[in-house]
């Protein structure tokens, strides 16, 4: 089964002296591979309203004139890499209002979850909300995201014996790479919040939650 990683909303904090709730910036972290990353291209909204079922989401994801909608109240953070079979990946970091183009890049414009995502956020929570999206490609959970508590790679008996001292190393280098690169894309843009999100009020401050959602 895989998982993606999504973070839930806490409850306001309550108000004080009958003064109105502070109310801190809510983030919302997206991670995981390439249904992460997202490769459905805008191209193809199209045949999203061809359908009577899903033609009322279309709507959600278009302006009027048929331009791609771009929410006002959701600022995102989308690290990710691009690159070709065999070939050194280039990072990517993209920032600002979210709209289309923060899916997988160097194909033309594509979405992830994300965009339907934060856009039914901002209808139910109308305020602020700053998206950190951490994404790449063809990883694996067992290597590529294992985290610390899991404990480092196991090679199975009979394949141990098989595997050169240069391949284990590569592999234990390996280990857990994405984790820490999705751990530190989250504190880079937590450190100052502000820098991706024009409307954050420090004093307030910001607020996330995780929880696992299984993907089927």
């Amino acid at each position: 089964m895989k998982w993606m990683w999504i973070a839930g909303v806490a409850g306001l904090l309550p108000g004080i002296g009958g003064q109105a709730a502070a109310k801190p910036l809510k983030v919302l972290i997206l991670a995981g591979q390439s249904n992460m990353e997202g490769h459905a291209a805008v191209s193809t909204f199209d045949h999203i309203g061809m359908d009577p079922k899903t033609a009322p989401l279309l709507k959600e994801m278009r302006n009027a004139d048929g331009t791609p909608r771009v929410c006002d109240k959701v600022d995102i953070a989308f690290f990710s890499s691009k690159g070709g079979w065999g070939k050194e990946p280039t990072p990517v970091h993209k920032q600002g209002k979210l709209t289309t183009d923060f899916g997988a890049q160097g194909h033309g414009p594509q979405i992830g979850p994300e965009f339907t995502f934060g856009i039914f956020m901002q209808k139910q929570l109308n305020e602020p909300i700053l998206i950190i999206k951490t994404a790449w490609g063809g990883k694996s959970l067992n290597t590529d995201f294992r985290p610390p508590s899991a404990g480092p790679y196991q090679w199975n008996e009979q394949t141990a014996g098989q595997i050169s001292v240069e391949n284990k190393e590569k592999k234990k280098a390996a280990t857990g790479r994405f984790y820490r690169e999705m751990i530190e894309d989250v504190l880079k843009v937590l450190a100052d919040p502000g820098k991706v999100c024009p409307s954050y009020d420090k004093q307030d401050g910001y607020e996330l939650r995780f929880r696992r959602v299984p993907l089927t």
